[in-house]
């Protein structure tokens, strides 16, 4: 017993550095999605995907610090801090498995979602700001106009679906006709926002539930060897 208890504290140990290490990277997907993939979320006309984003950005700092206690816990064989830690985990393990589900679901639901959320929000282009600054950042980076195409925009195109030019500068394509290919971008943003949203509702999804079956396997080292602690 005393041997298989002292396998089993360091296996616990080793795989809270891996937890550790996972909850790290989970923390980094999470903040990479939300600076840099949430320019979109206005014309989504859903906060599933954000908000997914949120729950495994802050249960990844969670399961970071938790790991630590496990650690602590197992190399001190202290039995209050190894209960505290599987109730924890317990607690994380849910949030983050629910925060993958939502990315799943909204992979699957993402074309019906967006389509709606673009022609709403086409409308208030101009009028509202915050839905103007994601439209010109969609069609910008995303390289593309409208939600089909140019011609969405009613002879009204924004500066946003114009190419630049070889000197870096963009051009007013205002008064150019909607099929110019040269100047204007002519792939609509449905599609282009579809595959990027899929993509990474697809990573965030994968990472949560990765790092969930980490924890089931914290969670069954912790108690066995709370059970062995005499």
């Amino acid at each position: 017993m005393e041997s298989c208890g002292y396998c089993m504290k360091y296996s616990l140990f080793i795989v809270n550095l891996i937890i550790f290490i996972g909850g790290l990277l989970v923390f980094g997907i999470g903040i990479w999605v939300v600076v840099d993939k949430s320019f979109a979320s206005d014309l989504l006309g859903t906060n599933i995907y954000l908000g997914s984003a949120y729950i495994i950005l802050i249960t990844g700092i969670l399961v970071t610090l938790i790991s630590l206690l496990g650690c602590l816990g197992s190399i001190k064989e202290v039995k209050c801090m190894l209960f505290i830690y599987n109730i924890t985990l317990l607690a994380i393990f849910v949030t983050m498995l629910v925060g993958g589900i939502l990315g799943y679901v909204f992979r699957e639901k993402v074309e019906k979602t967006i389509r709606i959320g673009m022609e709403s929000s086409l409308r208030d282009y101009g009028s509202y700001a915050p839905i103007t600054e994601a439209w010109d950042e969609t069609q910008t980076r995303l390289q593309c106009c409208g939600i089909f195409g140019p011609k969405d925009w009613e002879g009204r195109i924004p500066v946003s679906c114009c190419k630049l030019t070889s000197a870096g500068k963009r051009l007013d394509c205002q008064d150019l006709p909607e099929n110019n290919s040269f100047t204007i971008f002519t792939r609509g943003c449905l599609e282009v926002t579809q595959q990027f949203t899929k993509q990474y509702a697809v990573i965030l999804g994968t990472a949560a539930i990765v790092l969930s079956l980490l924890l089931i396997l914290g969670m069954a080292f912790s108690c066995s060897l709370f059970r062995m602690i005499e």
